[in-house]
C-alpha cells in the first residue's frame, strides 16, 4: 500500500520523504522521485505531514515512540495502519506532549485502489486538523470521511474488516456449494453479483477463485491479524461475535495450513478439499 500511496502523492506535486525497513523499497520510491531518509525519525524531522502505513500494532508503537521524540509544534501525523483505537489514542497522546496533531486514517481499497487514487479513508480526529491534512489525503483517496474523534476511523475500519472476513468466508462456502452441484462459477458471478446475495467481496474474490490467482494483494495473515484485533475489542466490550468468530477460525486454519502469505481468496481451499471440487476453471 505504501508505494502506490507515495506515488500518488508525488504525482499530485507533493515533496515526499520516505523510509522503510527494506532499502529496496526506499530505492524504488527514490527512483520515482521521493527523497530517501535513513530512519522514521529523520522523516519526522523533515516533513510537515507525516504519514505511516505499518503492518502490525507493535510496529506502530515502535515507530510512533521514535517519532514522538522529535515531533514539533504544528506537525500533523497520520496513521493509515489498521490497529486498535486505543493504540492510536496512545499515539495521539505522545504527540500532544510535543504540540503535534494526530489523525487515525485507515484505508480500504487495496493496492489497486491506491494506484487509482480511489481509496476509502476513514479518519478520526479534529475537524481543523482534518481540513489541513485533506489535500494530502485526496492524492490517493476518493471517499474521505471524518468519522469522529481520534480512534473513530479505526472503529469504522474494524467494522469493514469484520465484514471482509465474514463475506470472504461466505462467498468461499457459497462458490464451492455451487460448483459441487453443477453451477458455472462465472454464471454465479454474473447473476448473483447483481442480486441481493452479491457483495464487494464476492466481485473481488470470486474472479480469483475462478482464475486460481492467490497472489497476495491482501494476504490471509493480514486479515487474521485484523480479526484478532476485532476479537480483542469485542471481548473487552462484552460483544459476542458469532459470525466473526467463525471467520477468524477459518482464517486461523488457513494460516496453520501454510496459506498466510497467499491472498485471502485462498480461503476457498478450505471448502474445496472436503467437497472434492475446485472452483478454478484452470483445474
Amino acid at each position: 500500500m505504501g508505494r502506490p500511496m507515495t506515488q500518488r502523492l508525488l504525482a499530485a506535486g507533493h515533496t515526499v520523504h520516505v523510509f522503510n525497513r527494506s532499502k529496496a523499497a526506499i530505492d524504488a520510491l527514490a527512483a520515482d522521485g521521493a527523497t530517501a531518509a535513513g530512519s522514521a525519525s529523520e522523516v519526522a524531522q523533515r516533513a510537515d505531514v507525516v504519514m505511516t502505513a505499518l503492518p502490525t500494532p507493535e510496529s506502530v508503537e515502535l515507530v510512533f515512540g521514535e517519532m514522538s521524540r522529535v515531533a514539533r509544534s504544528g506537525q500533523i501525523y497520520v496513521d493509515h495502519s489498521t490497529v486498535s483505537p486505543g493504540l492510536n489514542r496512545w499515539c495521539a497522546e505522545q504527540l500532544k506532549a510535543r504540540q503535534s496533531d494526530f489523525l487515525d486514517a485507515p484505508v480500504s481499497g487495496g493496492p489497486a485502489g491506491a494506484q487509482a487514487g480511489t481509496l476509502t479513508v476513514m479518519v478520526g480526529g479534529d475537524q481543523a486538523v482534518f481540513d489541513r491534512a485533506l489535500p494530502a489525503l485526496q492524492a490517493f483517496g476518493k471517499n474521505i470521511r471524518l468519522c469522529g474523534g481520534i480512534g473513530a476511523g479505526q472503529v469504522v475500519k474494524l467494522i469493514n474488516q469484520l465484514l471482509v472476513g465474514i463475506h470472504t468466508a461466505a462467498i468461499a462456502e457459497a462458490a464451492v456449494f455451487g460448483v459441487r452441484f453443477g453451477a458455472d462459477p462465472q454464471v454465479v458471478l454474473d447473476v448473483i453479483g447483481t442480486s441481493f446475495g452479491g457483495s464487494t467481496m464476492m466481485t473481488r474474490n470470486l474472479p480469483r477463485f475462478i482464475s486460481g490467482d492467490f497472489s497476495p494483494a491482501t494476504p490471509v495473515g493480514l486479515i487474521l491479524k485484523d480479526l484478532g484485533l476485532i476479537h480483542d475489542e469485542a471481548r473487552a466490550g462484552g460483544i459476542p461475535l458469532l459470525l466473526g468468530g467463525l471467520a477468524e477460525q477459518r482464517f486461523s486454519e488457513a494460516n496453520a495450513r501454510g496459506l498466510a502469505d497467499e491472498d485471502m481468496a485462498a480461503l476457498v481451499k478450505l471448502w474445496e478439499e472436503p467437497a472434492g471440487v475446485s472452483v478454478s476453471k484452470s483445474s
